[in-house]
């Protein structure tokens, strides 16, 4: 576990995407929180809109639930937070947890946030620096600015590396080829 100080703002998970980088795997888990104010949960932090936002409704810390049907590899994390616009609702310190279930979570990053605006990228490795593998991961607003209670984040991204290098290996079928080269010849005419 490492802790760390973000600010926001200079990265664009959105290009990542698009330039091959990373995968966006959040639409391939069930999500939940801790709670949300009506119209104001999962939908709206999903929503690709950054002017839409969760809102909690409750006591610290407040709680993002990611569940992966399988084991997943992830890369990081981005929270679109804007503390010119939600004050004492942007969060100022994010706890990240995973495991295999809610009972096994184990802390895998702490990232301190000061005034951010824009997009926060959480790395998530483990003690060999590599992109971790889990089936859940937990995102504990631990506190907020100037103390706010409730907390407002506007969108949430999970990365994968766009090569899973840590997956399992395909398994090697006789007689299949990868490339085109060689499918050209697979079969005997």
């Amino acid at each position: 576990m490492s802790n760390k100080t973000g600010g926001g703002g200079d990265v664009d998970p959105v290009q990542e995407e698009l330039a091959g980088r990373v995968r966006e795997v959040g639409n391939q888990a069930i999500w939940s929180l801790s709670s949300c104010k009506p119209g104001f949960g999962v939908d709206q932090l999903r929503d690709d809109i950054t002017e839409t936002y969760w809102q909690s409704d409750g006591q610290l810390p407040h709680l993002v639930n990611i569940q992966f049907r399988r084991k997943t590899t992830i890369r990081d994390i981005c929270i679109y937070t804007d503390y010119k616009l939600d004050e004492s609702y942007t969060p100022s310190r994010i706890s990240v947890r995973a495991g295999t279930n809610f009972n096994d979570l184990q802390e895998v990053e702490v990232m301190d946030l000061n005034e951010p605006s824009g997009w926060v990228v959480i790395p998530i490795k483990d003690i060999n620096e590599r992109p971790i593998r889990t089936f859940m991961i937990q995102i504990a607003v631990i506190t907020n600015h100037q103390n706010g209670r409730d907390t407002h984040m506007r969108q949430i991204k999970v990365h994968s590396p766009a090569q899973d290098i840590l997956g399992p290996p395909a398994p090697h079928i006789p007689g299949q080829f990868s490339t085109n080269e060689f499918q050209r010849y697979a079969t005997i005419r």
